[in-house]
């Protein structure tokens, strides 16, 4: 790969490793796990040290594990699967990925009622807000643990404590945060966990959700008996295979990988400081993924702090969604309390395997030099 790669929270190199447990179960065990015969059984195999694998990095049953194709169909089944079995409302926050933000603009449609809860100005809601919303009535409540654009964590234990004393399930979106914090499902008091391998150096098109036993949820797809008759389709072998061994690795290697990855993006972040004036960092300050930052140049638009950059060989990602060809200020920023501009001008850098202190470095060469030019032509 070439170039300088800081955009580790839109999708991660694939290990090594972890390619080479793939391979084989592209050549030479090719058979359907569905098979009875041997070829078959031995792609069962795979998909089952997978799941084990994964049980055990989230201290789970293996058969509370169900394969998906990532992190956006796992958080769509779990609000729609539990919605279509519990009658009541939609708890979340104004700050979700799109894939539950706009699974619950669906559900509204449908004539759900949802609420949104707000969030403070490092983006983190008040677990007091989420005891005031929970009635008789509510299904679901559905809230990130790591916010995929600033980093900040939330108190999902206290909130699990809440759900858990009124027997309402809480899903978790821990698609950005898996890997990176460990976390039990017993400890949360969670119900329902989204995962995805490709934020973990693992293959693209692979996820889970973690679904406790004895959550009444709709089956995702109809079809077929694969996944306990859950999710009907042939499942993706290679890649849940390497989905098991990505999370491996980080279960042996997460809390070293995660410390290397936290004094490079503080050597960053102090940089970035110390070169420029007028810029805001977004997000909570200690409660955060270590790998990312997330900050608002003040008088420059973000996306022209990514083209300058790219032209320099350094990939980062841009604070606001595109949509339909038209850019927006991101909502979660937004909901942070930003102003629209402040909003359209935030860069994120997020850090992770495979980056050194080097690379660091000759981002913080280039990147003043960018500012100032955008600066001194914006009128922004």
């Amino acid at each position: 790969m070439a170039g300088i790669y800081f955009d580790h929270n839109a999708t991660t190199p694939l290990r090594p490793e972890v390619l080479e447990v793939m391979l084989p179960y592209m050549t030479e065990h090719i058979g359907n796990a569905s098979s009875i015969h041997g070829v078959g059984q031995e792609a069962r195999a795979g998909i089952e040290g997978a799941r084990e694998i994964l049980a055990r990095a989230l201290g789970c049953g293996a058969s509370e594990i169900y394969f998906t194709s990532g992190g956006t169909e796992a958080d769509n089944w779990a609000l729609r699967g539990v919605a279509a079995r519990r009658g009541g409302r939609i708890v979340t926050t104004r700050i979700e990925h799109h894939a539950v933000w706009h699974m619950c603009e669906y559900l509204e449609k449908q004539g759900r009622e949802v609420i949104y809860l707000p969030v403070d100005e490092y983006g983190v809601v008040d677990p007091d807000d989420v005891r005031a919303a929970l009635d008789d009535d509510t299904a679901l409540v559905s809230v990130m643990h790591a916010n995929n654009e600033t980093g900040s964590v939330q108190p999902i234990g206290e909130i699990g404590a809440l759900t858990r004393s009124r027997g309402i399930p809480l899903h978790v979106d821990a698609v950005q945060s898996f890997g990176k914090i460990p976390f039990s499902v017993d400890d949360w008091n969670v119900d329902l966990v989204s995962l995805s391998a490709h934020k973990i150096n693992g293959p693209k098109g692979v996820g889970a959700l973690y679904i406790r036993a004895g959550v009444e949820i709709e089956a995702q797809s109809y079809g077929g008996g694969h996944e306990r008759e859950m999710r009907a389709g042939t499942e993706n072998v290679a890649g849940i295979v390497g989905f098991g061994r990505a999370a491996e690795l980080r279960l042996d290697e997460g809390e070293r990988l995660e410390e290397e990855v936290g004094v490079l993006r503080q050597r960053l972040e102090q940089g970035v400081v110390a070169a420029l004036e007028d810029v805001k960092m977004n997000g909570h300050p200690q409660s955060r993924l270590g790998n990312t930052l997330n900050v608002s140049f003040q008088g420059v638009e973000a996306e022209a702090v990514v083209l300058g950059l790219d032209l320099k060989g350094i990939a980062v990602g841009s604070g606001s969604a595109c949509s339909s060809g038209t850019t927006e200020p991101s909502h979660v920023l937004l909901a942070m309390g930003l102003e629209s501009r402040q909003a359209a001008s935030a860069v994120r850098f997020s850090l992770g395997w495979g980056n050194t202190a080097a690379e660091v470095d000759s981002v913080l060469g280039v990147l003043p030099g960018i500012i100032g030019r955008l600066r001194e032509m914006s009128v922004f």
